[in-house]
């Protein structure tokens, strides 16, 4: 059940313009059955336009995109799809549960089984009871991403579309929207995020397309969910980490929950989780002897795509 994007062009004429503004130019790409795919690049990019299509909400000028086989908007797919979009429109006199209540229903879902689904998809989000019975205008931001996160997950659909997931959720939000990523990916669903929050990008995807100027410059193969997402490079006095030996340094690297990627006479860089990850290293090298001058953070891979994209798309 992959999608398949093949030659997609999409163009939008505007008022009393003489030539057309092309969004997407020729796009082409596979979203593998069961990978979490992230879409990134600049502002105007053709990124929404090119989320639009997928779900079947824009008919493009050209070009084909099939979704098992069918087309985006085929009810056959509606059916196993959840789509959280960037601007929540809820309505806000409802209480969260009402709301997912009346989602449940819009969905075919079995009468019998939808209070329990409701309260269990509420929990899952962690809207406690309380919350659960207020109504949505007195939510605050990071907890209308959260309802609308549940009803993306309504009646475990096979395709989940995101975008921008975790715009205004606190970090305990983040931790949470990780986890359930990794939680449906288990299940062997797609998922296909847009996002400019790139360290989340970096943590939770497999694959991550580029767009910009409505072409897919890019495709970065990515270790999707990857506990060590950051590389912090450590630069010290000259020989001492050739002195404290590769296998020492691996060592104490591994003692603090990071890895040694690389070590040169002055300088080593390591793969560490997040900031708490770097100080434990730091602290460790120290500890044991090794001179340390600095330690800085590496510019990441996909922030390096912004600076000077490439001239083809990898995979």
């Amino acid at each position: 059940m992959s999608i398949q994007v093949q030659a997609l062009s999409k163009s939008y004429r505007r008022l009393l313009a003489v030539e057309a503004v092309r969004a997407l130019s020729e796009v082409t790409l596979e979203i593998h059955t069961g990978e979490i795919f992230g879409i990134i690049g600049p502002n105007g990019a053709g990124k929404t336009t090119f989320l639009g299509c997928l779900l079947g909400f824009l008919t493009p000028d050209s070009g084909t995109i099939q979704v098992d086989g069918h087309a985006p908007d085929d009810l056959e797919v509606r059916r196993v799809t959840g789509y959280l979009p960037e601007r929540l429109v809820l309505d806000r006199w409802m209480t969260g549960r009402a709301f997912l209540g009346y989602h449940h229903a819009l969905a075919r879902l079995p009468d019998s089984t939808r209070r329990s689904e409701v309260d269990a998809a509420l929990e899952h989000v962690g809207l406690a009871a309380d919350a659960a019975a207020r109504p949505i205008h007195r939510y605050s931001r990071g907890m209308l991403q959260r309802l609308g996160l549940a009803q993306a997950l309504l009646g475990n659909p096979k395709y989940i579309f995101l975008d921008e997931p975790a715009s205004g959720v606190d970090p305990a939000g983040v931790v949470l929207f990780r986890r359930l990523l990794n939680e449906v990916k288990g299940r062997g669903v797609t998922v296909v995020i847009n996002s400019h929050q790139l360290d989340q990008v970096e943590r939770v995807c497999d694959r991550v397309a580029f767009v910009k100027g409505g072409r897919v410059e890019a495709v970065e193969t990515l270790a999707a969910g990857a506990t060590l997402a950051r590389v912090l490079r450590v630069r010290t006095l000259a020989g001492a980490l050739e002195r404290a030996g590769q296998e020492r340094i691996q060592a104490l690297a591994r003692g603090a929950g990071a890895e040694l990627a690389d070590m040169a006479a002055a300088q080593a860089r390591f793969a560490v989780a997040d900031d708490d990850g770097a100080a434990r290293l730091v602290a460790a090298l120290v500890a044991a002897g090794v001179p340390v001058i600095e330690a800085a953070p590496e510019e990441s891979r996909l922030e390096r795509l912004f600076l000077e994209p490439p001239a083809q798309a990898k995979s």
